[in-house]
Formats: structure tokens, C-alpha cells, sequence
């Protein structure tokens, strides 16, 4: 692990003294480059310093207490030390987390997407309050939400949502969103006044590029048709709606949103593109060491993540034990506390299985 660090930081000294070379200073795309690749490694190398100045503070306090026949000063050394060497043990698990390896979809945009699932109109009405609670989150991260297709039901909630989310790391921050919502509410047309469960489900995919995933021509079938639901008369009498098909893998994807189908067909394709991304991704995991596949949490949709329960104003998280009596701040859009303690939980499973298979 030192070695590596060593290296990290002899490359970091070069990519510094690179950037402030007239060739690739006066070279635009070059130093963007070099500037990019010297910021990915400065906060490792800068905990790394850290860790080096703690390690060269406990040897001069623990040269200072072999010294000291002071009783006053003695104690005070030592705690100090104590201090230290508590402080060089955090320095050290931060280094390791560092240090894992980097998920190459954490810079990604996502495509997001919910549906109802069990629980009738109630159920397509805790939909749309998930959805809002997402751009709620969005806005507070000053992310862009655009929806690509919506369904409503007849009571004012969503039968489905999909929307793009665009900013800085989406996918890092919302990977662990994915799985099974549960509510648990009073419906307001129960009448006896009892307690119904509802749930639906959340989907969050990295964005595909066209370099990630590539689609021939030959592979979809793109059908039109009018659109359905509000927008005017253009909206109904205008083959502006798509539908698209992959071929090979009967993937199919509408969209509607839009009065044009030209850009009824980009946003459809954005979809495809993530869905048939996730789809390779899913079938790489699925490849990989039992022991991987069994981990507690691993972002399924079908796996039940977090219960919402009205009554008592709490929101749990069950593969983590996280529990918060703040229901209405976290339907707000207050998500963090659950998006840092994911991270971190997700973080330290990957660092127990680096320790196994060290």
C-alpha cells in the first residue's frame, strides 16, 4: 500500500512541474489533460502528507516523554501521543478508502426511473412524491432534471416517471437509490382509518454515451404515433411520439413528452442507450465471485431498500439500520444523511473484501 502511495505521489510531483512547462501551458487541450489527471490524485497525495505528518509527531512525542521526568509534563505528552496515534489509525482507513478502485460510472448523469408498483392509486401517489423529493435533491446539488416520459393516473400521481438528472457525480451520489420504496400511510380514501402499505420502485442508471454502448441501425425499430395526455392539439394529432424497439434485445422505449419527434427520438435513444448499458453491466456482475454476488444491497430493483412511515414521521433504511425520525424534511429533498451513510457502508464492504482477497 506505501509503495503505491510513493508512486502516487512521484506521479503527482510530475504531472505538478508538467503544468507549469511552456509546451503544455500554451497547449490548451494538454493542460486540461495534465490538470485533470494531477486533481484526481491531489486529495490522495494530500492525505498521504497528512498521514506523514502524524507519523512524524507521535516519533517526536514519543522522543520528547523518553526524555521527561516531569510528572505535569509527562501527562501531558502522553496524551498528546494518544491523541496522535488515534488520529494516524483515521488517517489510515481514509487512505485505504482513497485508494479503492474508482467506479467509472461515479461521473456519470443518470437516468432515472419510478414506477408504481403494488398499492393502486395510492401507490401511483407516493410515485410522484418520490419523484419530487429527487428534484428537490437535485436542486439542493444544483443538478438539472429533464423528464423524458411521464404517465399519469386518474388521482394525480404517476403511473411512471423517467427523467435524465445532469450535474457533478449524479451517479455517485445516487447509485444506492435503486430497489423497492415502501409506504406506509393512511390512504386518503380509507375511511376506517387503518394504516395501508404501498410500494413502487426506483431505478437509477448510469447515462450511456455513444462510446459505451453502440447501436446499429440495422438493430431498431423506431414506430410513431400520436401522443396521448395534455399538451394541446398538436400533441394528439401529430405523429410526434416514439416508439423505440432493440431488436436483439426486445428492449422497448417511448417517448412522448416532446411536440417534435426529432427530439421525442434523442431523448428516447438516451434511454436506450443507459437501459442496454445497465443491461451489459448486469450480465459482467453476474459473472463475477459468489461472494460478490450474495453482499447485502447490491443496487437490484427488486430488493426492498427503504420504508416511508407516515404515522410515525420515520424513514429506514434497512440494508444499512439507518433510521430517522424526519420523514417530511427527508420527503423535502434532505437526503444526505442516507446518501453519506450509504457511501460510507458501501465503502467499508469493499474494504473488507479487498482484506479477504489480500
Amino acid at each position: 500500500m506505501f509503495d503505491r502511495l510513493a508512486q502516487i505521489e512521484a506521479r503527482w510531483a510530475e504531472l505538478n512541474d508538467a503544468l507549469a512547462a511552456p509546451e503544455i501551458a500554451n497547449d490548451s487541450a494538454n493542460y486540461q489533460k495534465t490538470a485533470k489527471a494531477q486533481g484526481e490524485l491531489a486529495p490522495i497525495v494530500e492525505k498521504y502528507h497528512e498521514y506523514k505528518k502524524l507519523e512524524a509527531d507521535i516519533a517526536d512525542s514519543r522522543a520528547m516523554l523518553e526524555g521527561e521526568s516531569d510528572p505535569e509534563m509527562l501527562a501531558y505528552a502522553q496524551d498528546e501521543l494518544r491523541s496522535l496515534e488515534e488520529k494516524l489509525a483515521v488517517s489510515l482507513e481514509e487512505l485505504k478508502v482513497l485508494l479503492l478502485p474508482k467506479d467509472p460510472n461515479d461521473e456519470k448523469n443518470v437516468v432515472l426511473e419510478i414506477r408504481a408498483g403494488t398499492g393502486g392509486d395510492e401507490a401511483t401517489l407516493f410515485a410522484a412524491e418520490i419523484f419530487r423529493m429527487y428534484m428537490r435533491y437535485a436542486e439542493s446539488r444544483r443538478w438539472k432534471v429533464e423528464v423524458l416520459s411521464s404517465s399519469d393516473s386518474s388521482v394525480g400521481g404517476l403511473k411512471e416517471v423517467i427523467a435524465i438528472i445532469e450535474g457533478k457525480r449524479v451517479y455517485s451520489q445516487l447509485k444506492y437509490e435503486s430497489g423497492v420504496h415502501r409506504v406506509q400511510r393512511v390512504p386518503d380514501t380509507e375511511t376506517q382509518g387503518r394504516v395501508h402499505t404501498s410500494a413502487i420502485t426506483v431505478a437509477v442508471l448510469p447515462e450511456a454515451e455513444d462510446v459505451d454502448v453502440k447501436i446499429e441501425a440495422k438493430d431498431i425499430r423506431i414506430d410513431t404515433f400520436c401522443s396521448s395526455g395534455p399538451g394541446g392539439q398538436s400533441v394528439n394529432t401529430t405523429y410526434s411520439a416514439v416508439r423505440i424497439t432493440h431488436l436483439p434485445t426486445g428492449t422497448v422505449v417511448s417517448c412522448q413528452d416532446e411536440k417534435s419527434q426529432i427530439k421525442n427520438r434523442e431523448k428516447g435513444m438516451r434511454v436506450l442507450r443507459s437501459r442496454l448499458y445497465e443491461l451489459e453491466q448486469s450480465k459482467q456482475q453476474e459473472a463475477l465471485a459468489k461472494e460478490r454476488r450474495s453482499q447485502v444491497g447490491t443496487g437490484d430493483r427488486s430488493e426492498k431498500i427503504r420504508t416511508y412511515n407516515f404515522p410515525q414521521n420515520r424513514v429506514s433504511d434497512h440494508r444499512i439500520g439507518l433510521t430517522v425520525h424526519q420523514l417530511d424534511q427527508v420527503m423535502e429533498g434532505k437526503l444526505q444523511p442516507f446518501v453519506d451513510a450509504l457511501i460510507t457502508h458501501f465503502q467499508a464492504e469493499k474494504l473488507k473484501a479487498d482484506s479477504v482477497h489480500a
